[in-house]
């Protein structure tokens, strides 16, 4: 039998997005070669949202490219309206490019008479028309199980490591990884792989149901070293500004923290930039305002996702293996 009977041929790349990531959409297009499809997304005096096409995609292999951080609900209601639309327009294939996945950490029923909504949100956008999804660092890898669809979900921490050992690792001093809490262990232990250092971690406890925590204690030795702080994302700021003083108070001399997703809620900028933190660094997996860029200034460093996405989008469009891209 011919190869091209035996697979599902699709038509070219077509890239979509909604209003949340316009910026990280055209980096992404612009490392295709390609030109960012046009639609109209209107809101109604009553809230509710309305989606319409530029331009046909139907046999066409659809990728769109949004975040679901704040304002959430807006941000992930457009990506459902925006799949659903595309598969009613007959595309041949549709993939949901979610750099930051909402309700990330509502991955299981850790107490009584609560829902799992990362599930949820994968029925959800599958239900949508997604067939595939394609995703970062999300807060805990078992929402892959969540999904019943294919999808590629993508680590972005060695964009972080690159960025260290290239521009700090010759000027830091004894250096060792820490973790801001031990859920990050494994990957934190990456971390420290990918720029030969020791580990070390953060044994903290959630006391409520909301995002505070307490951080307790350190797990290893930080005293007169140079700390490289690492955590999946920040949103209040709360655990950093809880590590960032732990290390402080046993000893550690500078301080600098890596992390995928700058969520930023609040006057978290604000809080950060009065941390005695040498160098923020993370990626544009979500959109940092100039006015929170402006808080932090020169401390803060920010690696693009988009040539990972976009030669993951390639791959998946010519049906190769994106393992290899990280040597797996």
């Amino acid at each position: 039998m011919a190869l091209s009977h035996e697979m599902k041929i699709y038509g070219g790349i077509k890239l979509y997005t909604g209003t949340a990531s316009p910026e990280l959409a055209l980096k992404v297009a612009e490392y295709l070669g390609e030109t960012l499809c046009e639609r109209d997304i209107i809101e109604f005096p009553n809230e509710n949202l309305f989606v319409k096409l530029r331009t046909s995609v139907r046999g066409q292999d659809v990728y769109v490219i949004q975040h679901t951080a704040a304002p959430v609900h807006r941000n992930l209601m457009e990506l459902l309206i925006l799949l659903q639309t595309l598969h009613l327009d007959s595309a041949a294939r549709v993939t949901a490019v979610v750099p930051y996945l909402c309700y990330g950490r509502s991955d299981k029923k850790d107490q009584p008479r609560v829902p799992i909504t990362a599930r949820l949100v994968a029925d959800m956008i599958e239900s949508a028309g997604a067939d595939r999804y394609m995703t970062l660092d999300p807060h805990s890898f078992q929402v892959q199980g969540f999904f019943s669809i294919p999808g590629d979900v993508l680590n972005a921490q060695y964009l972080l490591i690159t960025h260290v050992n290239q521009h700090l690792r010759a000027q830091l001093h004894d250096p060792v990884v820490v973790t801001v809490d031990l859920g990050y262990a494994k990957k934190g232990r990456n971390f420290a792989a990918g720029i030969d250092a020791p580990i070390a971690f953060i044994e903290k406890r959630r006391l409520a149901n909301d995002a505070k925590a307490q951080a307790l204690t350190i797990i290893g030795d930080v005293e007169d070293r140079d700390v490289v702080l690492v955590d999946d994302e920040v949103d209040t700021g709360g655990s950093i500004i809880q590590a960032v003083n732990l290390v402080k108070e046993n000893g550690a001399r500078r301080v600098y923290v890596a992390f995928i997703h700058p969520i930023f809620s609040v006057n978290a900028a604000e809080r950060l930039a009065a941390l005695p933190v040498s160098e923020y660094i993370t990626t544009d997996s979500v959109p940092l305002s100039p006015e929170k860029r402006a808080v932090l200034g020169d401390r803060l460093t920010v690696q693009s996702v988009a040539p990972l996405i976009g030669e993951v989008i390639r791959r998946a469009h010519e049906g190769r293996s994106v393992g290899q891209l990280f040597n797996e």
